[in-house]
């Protein structure tokens, strides 16, 4: 009986109000009910990082050729390359070089001469509980533990084979 009146109602409405009114009384559950909610949650974009073969030439054509703040070049020993950040509106880009033979970044330039994109940032805001969840769900990290990264905070590397093929950093916020 419902049923009929529903029908009968929804016959005089227009083609667009009457999908909006089945929507409304879909019986359909959503799609995120009864899933605990997370521990974590995912942040803003932090950075792209770039790799780079000439970090002063890519250094000036950010700040005298596209009149962007950059910051000084940074040694990061622990994680074997050069940094320089790029400030943007809405987030940064972060140049990458080498620091020494072992680096990362070598072996990324070696394949890719003339440089590129080597990763995103994203921020989380625990983690610890990230790592453990996305373990769970079957992504794998670069690395068994969190290192301290360029901005003094922890990150973790995710597999790119795990990633739709893009290495995803996470950095705690």
């Amino acid at each position: 009986m419902a049923s009929a009146v529903l029908k009968v109602a929804v016959a005089g409405l227009s083609r667009c109000s009457r999908i909006t009114l089945m929507r409304a009384h879909s019986t359909t559950a959503p799609l995120h009910q009864g899933v605990p909610g997370s521990l974590w949650k995912l942040g803003r974009l932090n950075h792209i990082a770039i790799a780079v073969p000439d970090m002063e030439k890519a250094t000036a054509l950010y700040r005298d050729v596209l009149g962007a703040t950059v910051s000084d070049k940074v040694p990061l020993p622990e994680h074997g390359v050069y940094t320089v950040f790029v400030e943007l509106g809405n987030t940064k880009l972060e140049l990458l070089h080498p620091l020494g033979e072992k680096s990362p970044i070598a072996g990324f330039l070696q394949k890719n001469k003339s440089g590129g994109m080597h990763h995103i940032c994203i921020e989380v805001d625990d983690i610890n509980a990230a790592i453990v969840d996305l373990k769970t769900k079957n992504i794998r990290t670069l690395s068994a533990e969190p290192r301290i990264g360029a901005h003094g905070k922890p990150v973790m590397f995710l597999h790119p084979k795990d990633c739709d093929g893009v290495l995803v950093e996470l950095e705690e916020a």
